[in-house]
């Protein structure tokens, strides 16, 4: 271990992430009542133009008005290449409830696009005084964000989640694909004449997933686009949570249910990482560094990767 000891991301589950319009506030109440962990209010990509100033107005209210729970409430303001994002954040803080507990910047290219957004609030917070601090959450979704991305998540100490974005990522990097994440169709290796399929996603969220554990930071996949496609959402789901990613997001509901699922650690899992800390806890006991478990060695090492299962699963515990 590096003399420098990484710091821990946000203690809170983060398994979902819900995203809805915020022109359509009809939605709010269903989203507040949902099994997410993390709603997601909408304020860029899917609201138009003409909408952005009612969705702006509608997303404010609902801070306030609606029954969160004890989720986490985030809303997403427009890229920074436009020119809604600054009102979006100055309205948000000057105007919203403090029951908002983040802001998610999309379309993050650089650290200089964090400084910009931190500045701006920090000055509000300061003028308005408002007494909770308010986080921020990233969207990496292009060549300059993953190319810049521990640069990017060292930016600030408010940031405490990153996301990746497949379509604008996949945009971006020129990929010929139109799928939102899951695999492609196009993307495989041929041995005697059978096709076998990989992860196009997969390094980009390896980077991801270091950047956010180097800075203390909580590492996300993104959308899976088809939403019919259970099974697809389940494999893409549990090969982000073997890499390291805490949850997903959900573009539609029937998602919720499929990313809570992935990333709880099932009643198995928990029994074995309980049972794997025991084994140490006896072989340390009598001077040993190591034991046999099952067949296979554990030591030191094991303890650290039983104990990410156990605090998740206490962690998501403790929530509900």
């Amino acid at each position: 271990m590096s003399f420098r000891v990484q710091p821990a991301p946000a203690a809170r589950p983060n398994r979902c992430q819900l995203f809805g319009p915020g022109s359509n506030p009809k939605l709010f109440p269903k989203m507040a009542a949902s099994a997410a962990d993390v709603i997601n209010l909408d304020l860029e990509d899917s609201v138009s133009p003409t909408d952005k100033d009612a969705a702006r107005a509608n997303v404010i209210a609902a801070i306030g008005s609606e029954d969160w729970g004890n989720k986490t409430l985030s809303v997403r303001i427009n890229a920074l290449d436009t020119p809604f994002w600054y009102r979006d954040v100055v309205d948000l803080l000057e105007q919203a409830d403090e029951r908002l507990d983040q802001i998610m910047i999309p379309k993050v290219g650089c650290a200089a696009d964090i400084y910009a957004v931190d500045a701006l609030v920090s000055a509000i917070e300061a003028a308005t005084g408002r007494s909770k601090r308010i986080g921020l959450e990233v969207i990496i979704e292009s060549a300059a964000g993953i190319a810049h991305v521990e640069e990017i998540a060292a930016a600030s100490p408010r940031l405490t989640a990153m996301s990746l974005g497949a379509a604008d990522f996949a945009a971006s990097m020129g990929m010929q694909t139109t799928g939102i994440g899951g695999t492609q169709d196009d993307y495989y290796m041929l041995k005697d004449g059978a096709r076998h399929w990989s992860d196009p996603w997969h390094w980009a969220q390896t980077a991801i997933v270091a950047a956010c554990r180097t800075h203390g930071v909580l590492p996300v996949d993104g959308p899976f686009g088809d939403f019919s496609d259970e099974e697809g959402f389940r494999a893409q789901a549990r090969r982000s949570a073997v890499l390291g990613m805490v949850g997903k997001w959900a573009i539609h509901p029937k998602q919720i249910a499929l990313a809570n699922e992935v990333f709880t650690p099932s009643d198995a899992a928990v029994a074995e990482a309980r049972e794997i800390l025991a084994a140490m806890d006896e072989a340390k006991a009598s001077g040993a560094g190591a034991t046999v478990y099952k067949g296979r060695l554990v030591d030191i090492a094991s303890i650290k990767q039983a104990e990410v299962i156990v605090r998740q699963s206490e962690m998501i515990a403790a929530s509900a």
